[in-house]
């Protein structure tokens, strides 16, 4: 199959209902599928595709492999084999495969060989992006080592600020270590003044005192065997 081949084969032959003989079963209207599919009609393939030969038999859509690995991921689903069985019961995967059933070595193969960092990175770019451009998201929600900071997707605000919060004022500690440590290099070698370099200081971040106050005082309930207060000051 040429590499233009999977583009017309996923985008324009999609099906919507799946018809059998004793019933009709059709998709919500609002299934997060068909939004899937409206971003990933703009994105760019070619990365992904040049991993693949025009040569030899035709396996299984490549796009196909990639849009049905991001919904399974928007479903919280990550293990191969659920993937699978998902693909053999689940409407939407059975909507997104047309009623194939790739095997769990597709898979592997897939996310293991084709599916490369570097591949998947440029694709999460333009998904994201793509996702900027439709409005879905504001690009402004940050993500520490996988924790929830701020998210605007739902009415929780902000998941473990208060751990968060802990570890940022010790984190700002050294950070402030570090820049007396720089300025006293400085000065005592006279690279100031020769080098028109003044002292350095860390941004003034809004809201830290008061962490720090909250730090210090659950350390003394601590000891105490008294509750902790929260930590959930919003620190700019």
């Amino acid at each position: 199959m040429l590499k233009q081949d999977y583009y017309n084969d996923f985008f324009e032959i999609g099906q919507q209902k799946i018809n059998f003989s004793f019933f009709e079963l059709s998709l919500p209207d609002d299934d997060p599928v068909y939004t899937l599919k409206n971003v990933m009609e703009e994105l760019d393939f070619s990365g992904l595709l040049a991993c693949y030969s025009d040569q030899g038999r035709t396996g299984f859509n490549p796009i196909m492999l990639y849009a049905v690995v991001t919904y399974a991921n928007m479903r919280g689903v990550r293990a191969v084999d659920r993937i699978v069985d998902l693909c053999h019961r689940d409407l939407a995967f059975i909507w997104l495969t047309r009623g194939q059933k790739p095997k769990r070595d597709v898979f592997y193969d897939f996310k293991g060989k084709k599916l490369t960092e570097e591949v998947l990175d440029e694709l999460n770019y333009q998904f994201m992006r793509r996702l900027k451009k439709e409005g879905l998201i504001t690009l402004k929600e940050l993500y520490i080592d996988g924790t929830k900071i701020e998210a605007n997707a739902n009415r929780y605000t902000f998941v473990w600020r208060g751990s968060l919060n802990y570890h940022l004022a010790g984190l700002l500690d050294t950070i402030n270590t570090l820049y007396a440590k720089y300025n006293a290099f400085l000065s005592e070698n006279g690279y100031g003044p020769k080098y028109d370099l003044g002292d350095a200081h860390m941004f003034v971040i809004e809201g830290m005192d008061k962490v720090r106050k909250v730090i210090e005082e659950n350390r003394k309930r601590k000891l105490t065997k008294h509750k902790k207060i929260s930590n959930n000051t919003v620190i700019e």
